[in-house]
């Protein structure tokens, strides 16, 4: 089961409030849209859009979330999204991601630096930003979404971008956030487009679980609407 919120929130609300980055939204949306659970898994995804005079939010969910206190109640929509709605061949899609690609860690001679356990240590992150490499990565996606940590094994999308339909592909635009004293940002990008379902156990996956890095900052979540080619 998956739900779906949306919030219709005046921007005086959200000072009055001292939500003033991301990160904040995602703490905020957690305590009140699902009280009660403090250690329970952050299985939700959001996406905030400002708009001229207020800020659009969307939750997925798979638990139903609760309309905050200071949201208006004529400002909070929700609908439970039926398992027929992922059991089309195509979508109209909306898609704000963190596309990132990972630089190596390597030593002096060049070698792959490894951890004591026998893994590669993490490397840097680095924004992608020409649309040829956003095309990619998003095309990556589709076949692979994942790796699973216990067996190493790749996790399929279930999903390609319709070639002879229009891919938009915003620019780059830094999201800068606080954390624990700390400062940082997560670049943004917007892909409007057509896909078409190649595996629809993996594809709800994909949907529940979100496309590409930084999901607790408002990436990775589809807005989806089926179509007819």
């Amino acid at each position: 089961m998956n739900w779906l919120a949306r919030l219709d929130i005046d921007e005086e609300i959200v000072r009055n409030e001292g939500i003033w980055d991301n990160y904040a939204w995602h703490k905020r949306l957690w305590e009140e849209c699902f009280p009660n659970a403090p250690d329970a898994d952050r299985d939700f995804l959001t996406r905030i859009d400002r708009l001229e005079r207020e800020f659009q939010i969307w939750i997925l969910a798979q638990r139903k979330p609760q309309c905050p206190k200071w949201c208006p109640s004529n400002s909070f929509a929700l609908k439970e999204i039926a398992a027929s709605f992922l059991s089309h061949r195509y979508y109209a899609f909306v898609l704000r991601a963190n596309p990132v690609k990972t630089i190596v860690r390597r030593g002096p001679n060049g070698e792959t630096l490894l951890r004591p356990n026998g893994k590669r240590k993490s490397g840097k992150r680095m924004p992608l930003v020409k649309d040829d490499e956003l095309r990619a990565w998003l095309e990556r996606k589709g076949k692979v979404r994942c790796r699973d940590q216990d067996t190493g094994l790749e996790v399929p999308g279930g999903f390609r971008i319709v070639d002879k339909k229009p891919l938009e592909i915003s620019p780059m635009e830094e999201s800068h956030f606080s954390k624990k004293g700390h400062s940082a940002y997560h670049g943004g990008v917007q892909f409007r487009g057509t896909l078409e379902v190649t595996d629809p156990d993996k594809f709800a996956e994909t949907y529940q679980s979100g496309i590409g890095s930084a999901k607790s900052f408002g990436f990775g979540l589809l807005l989806l609407a089926p179509i007819n080619l």
